[in-house]
This record gives C-alpha cells, sequence and structure tokens, in this order.
C-alpha cells in the first residue's frame, strides 16, 4: 500500500526559480522529406533566478493527454520547428530546450526565455495536463502506508520533486484544430 502522496509547500521552503509561461499554442509546419505539414504544441516561458545564489536550472516538460500517454517535451523535433516558432513569437532571445539548461544567474537581467515543444497526439487534444519540474529544490522521499521508504528497482529511495501541474480543456473537435479556445482549468504545485 502507498501512502497519500506528500503535498509540496505553497511557499518556497528551499530554492525556487520564478517561472512565467504563455498557454500552449499550436503550429502546423511544412517538414522537409514529409508530403504532409505536422502540427505541433509549444509553450514559451521565462525562468528568472530571483534567490542569493547561482541555480542549476535543468527543467523537465510532460505532457499527460486525455487518454493517459505521458510525452516528454522535444522528443525529435526537427530544428526547422523551433526556428518558426521563433520567428512567430518574435523573441529574439528564445532559446530550444537543447541550449537553456544550466546555471541560471541571479537577477532579472539574466532571465532566460525558453519553449517547449510536442508533436500534436491527437487532433482532437480535449483535455490535457503539462508538468513542468526543475523549478525548485523541494524534495521528498515517497513513503508507503506504514511510512517507510519506498524504493525502486535497484533499492534506492524513490524521491519526489516539485512539480508544477497545469490542467487545459480544449472544447471543440478536430475539423478547426488550432482555433478553438484553451481554457485554463486549474494550476497549482
Amino acid at each position: 500500500a502507498v501512502a497519500d502522496y506528500p503535498k509540496p509547500s505553497p511557499y518556497p521552503v528551499t530554492w525556487e526559480l520564478k517561472f512565467e509561461f504563455d498557454d500552449p499554442r499550436r503550429v502546423v509546419v511544412d517538414i522537409p522529406g514529409s508530403s504532409v505539414p505536422k502540427a505541433y504544441w509549444y509553450v514559451t516561458y521565462t525562468v528568472t533566478n530571483e534567490t542569493d545564489t547561482e541555480q542549476v536550472f535543468l527543467p523537465m516538460f510532460e505532457l499527460l493527454t486525455r487518454d493517459g500517454r505521458v510525452l516528454r517535451s522535444d522528443q525529435g523535433i526537427p530544428a526547422i520547428v523551433f526556428d518558426r516558432i521563433k520567428r512567430r513569437e518574435g523573441k529574439q532571445f528564445l532559446e530550444p530546450f537543447t541550449t537553456i539548461g544550466g546555471d541560471i544567474r541571479i537577477g532579472e537581467d539574466e532571465a532566460r526565455d525558453g519553449v517547449a515543444i510536442w508533436e500534436e497526439p491527437d487532433p482532437r487534444m480535449g483535455a490535457f495536463t503539462l508538468f513542468v519540474s526543475g523549478l525548485s529544490g523541494e524534495t521528498a522521499i515517497a513513503k508507503d502506508a506504514r511510512g517507510q521508504d519506498l524504493k525502486d528497482a535497484d533499492g534506492k529511495p524513490i524521491i519526489l520533486r516539485k512539480t508544477l501541474q497545469v490542467e487545459y480543456d480544449i472544447p471543440g473537435d478536430e475539423v478547426f484544430a488550432g482555433e478553438d479556445l484553451l481554457k485554463r482549468i486549474n494550476e497549482t504545485w
């Protein structure tokens, strides 16, 4: 049996990066070698270190589809997709996932702009959830119902990390994909 999951602190108890993001958007791109254009979803964001020391930013973005699939961002995304998004957004310093990870210096003037990208998993997206980790140093060890540490297959404790969860809904259908209203339903740690 597994105990109830630990609840993250509503206020920072360790380092935490300021994370501002736009709601997901859809873009359709002609990919060289493909006979039909492909659709992608992306989230642009700005991360700022307002702590008193430099922090290492190693983000992980995951999309949970309504049918239960968990998709990591930036897996096999052609460079042309990032280039198209950068032009569309007009953000001169927008960085792809491959370069934004690493040290984040202190202060507003050291903020970094990034983007997380997924190939569209379904033309009728419906409800989906985004998970963003790497924004906080807060962790907890998973426990079973008796209070004992849960272990992975190698016998190491399972460590849970404070993760931002954002739930969305897109009422509509695949007929005008990308044009239906996107609603942010909930945002929580």
